[in-house]
């Protein structure tokens, strides 16, 4: 599991995440939600150890993140991640993208390489791509490309940072399909989403964020019917 404690984080003078206590268990669906520059974004950086913390712990499996003595490439073969923009390397199809990472990273051997990638880029919806160049591919396509590309290291843990946000309307159901089969699956995923009818539909629960602090957290029917807090209520009549 995901165990987090009193986590503060600050860029400069300015505190992002203030005092966040919070715990992810395995096969668990979170999504996070909440205005722009809350701090839902840094606290998977943080998760995964891309931004030092200031103060407090982020434990994966038992594992400090933050402690010098971690080895973090390591530690991040448990912890697939998906940003808003997708990165693929252009100069590659997405068979070869996806199969770099298991061949470089794990040292698989090359022909194991591109099993694993093929069998998720089928498990994406991508078997008939194999052979095609990330520029000749949609917007939806790509990113699904770099999901398949983060399961490829056969991860416990996917974290998702607005995942469709950089995406045109017509192309978000098709990512977002892929998000549900892994949640069906059984994946443990965190998911910072603006996506309401998915954090409604498919979490396990759903944390709120307001200005660095997790203001509520609860059952999606809890957090959508009959919210707590005030912050939470003001924050979903304005994006419904």
């Amino acid at each position: 599991m995901i165990e987090i404690r009193g986590l503060e984080k600050y860029f400069g003078a300015l505190q992002v995440l203030k005092g966040i206590d919070l715990d992810v268990e395995k096969g668990e669906v979170l999504s996070v939600i909440g205005a722009s520059g809350s701090g839902k974004s840094t606290l998977l950086y943080c998760i995964n150890g891309l931004e030092p913390i200031q103060k407090g712990t982020v434990l994966v499996d038992g594992t400090d993140v933050h402690a010098k003595t971690t080895d973090i490439n390591k530690l991040r073969q448990k912890l697939g991640m998906v940003f808003q923009q997708w990165n693929s390397f252009p100069h590659l199809t997405a068979l070869e993208n996806v199969a770099l990472a298991p061949k470089i990273v794990k040292g698989k051997a090359k022909s194991e390489a591109r099993d694993i990638a093929e069998k998720q880029l089928r498990h994406v919806g991508l078997g008939d791509k194999l052979n095609v160049y990330p520029n000749n591919l949609s917007g939806g396509q790509q990113q699904r490309l770099a999901i398949a590309r983060a399961l490829a290291m056969e991860p416990e843990y996917m974290l998702f940072d607005e995942a469709t946000s950089a995406l045109d309307p017509e192309l978000v159901g098709e990512v977002l399909d892929t998000m549900r089969l892994l949640a069906e699956e059984g994946m443990t995923m965190i998911c910072v989403t603006h996506e309401m009818g998915f954090a409604r539909d498919v979490s396990d629960r759903v944390a709120y964020f307001h200005q660095g602090v997790m203001d509520e957290i609860g059952p999606p029917d809890q957090i959508f019917g009959d919210a707590k807090s005030e912050n939470t209520r003001k924050f979903l009549a304005n994006v419904r």
